[in-house]
């Protein structure tokens, strides 16, 4: 004795809707196992330590005590931008 298929696509129908999952009777792929995984983005940066210090945090200690740091990558940029934004002659 078969049941019909009709009535077992009511059942997995009704079985979809109580349990708030796709009704997918054909087995078509549609990625829901991908969207079901969880995220790996937070993982992912959670890998990487925290930067715990900037330059800027660097120097402001150290303005108090009137020293002086040099923050070289920033010299040699406002050089460069010097540099290029002096008209050239030909």
């Amino acid at each position: 004795m078969s049941v019909p298929r009709a009535r077992l696509l009511d059942l997995m129908r009704a079985r979809c809707e109580l349990f708030s999952t796709t009704f997918n009777p054909d087995g078509i792929r549609t990625g829901n196992k991908i969207l079901r995984q969880r995220l790996k983005g937070p993982a992912l940066a959670s890998y990487y330590p925290r930067k715990i210090v900037t330059f800027r945090q660097f120097q402001d200690a150290f303005k108090p005590l009137e020293l002086e740091v040099d923050n070289e990558e920033e010299i040699d940029r406002l050089e460069h931008i010097a540099a290029y934004a002096t008209p050239r002659s030909a």
